[in-house]
């Protein structure tokens, strides 16, 4: 029996292979953390053109969108990512401490690191959306999260339940590793598009 190569079993093989293939590419590029904002502002602008029925080339797009992105995307990673850390420092600081108080700290810094959390993931992706200035970038990612509540919470759950999902589920850390990322950039991809449709960020 004849093999139909332009079947969509087999093109569902390759395109599955590509996700893999750009899953890895984007993990090696996450291994400076410093390039992490970089790797995932090139993933999204991959998984935004398939979440808007745009093949392209996933592989060669990635390491392009990675050179041209590097700089804007770093920047605005450092200068989101960092209080983000900070805050969830404090979070853990004032846990320890105990008390009411202490709880009432813990929780404020845990929903202002989400809060910015939400920024930070929308930073990236305007990166990859829209060719504008580093400052107004960071101006509109800081806003997006009070315009967008509900999406914002679904980008930031899209990592959070993928390491939970590793952490918890045996086994699933190797599926996290093959395709995790490059599905969780194109659930994140649909949320994004529907956003950024409804504000004018796209065309």
């Amino acid at each position: 029996m004849a093999i139909d190569l332009e079947g969509r079993t087999v093109q569902g093989i390759g395109a599955f292979a590509v996700m893999v293939v750009l899953n890895l590419l984007y993990l090696l590029a996450c291994v400076p953390l410093v390039t992490a904002g970089a790797a995932t502002s090139a993933l999204l602008e991959v998984m935004l053109r398939y979440a808007d029925h745009e093949r392209g080339r996933p592989l060669v797009d990635f390491l392009r969108a990675l050179r041209a992105n590097l700089l804007r995307a770093t920047a605005v990673h450092l200068t989101l990512g960092v209080p983000v850390l900070a805050l969830l420092f404090a979070a853990r600081f004032w846990f320890t401490v105990g008390g009411a108080l202490s709880l009432a700290g813990t929780l404020m810094a845990v929903l202002m690191a989400l809060y910015l959390l939400g920024a930070l993931l929308h930073g990236l992706a305007l990166i990859a959306a829209v060719d504008e200035p580093v400052r107004a970038t960071l101006r509109n990612a800081l806003l997006l999260p009070g315009a967008e509540p509900l999406r914002t919470a679904g980008l930031v759950l899209i990592p959070a339940g993928m390491i939970a999902l590793a952490l918890v589920v045996p086994g699933a850390g190797w599926l996290l590793l093959t395709i995790g990322a490059s599905a969780g950039g194109y659930l994140a991809a649909l949320l994004l598009r529907a956003s950024y449709r409804r504000l004018g960020a796209l065309a």
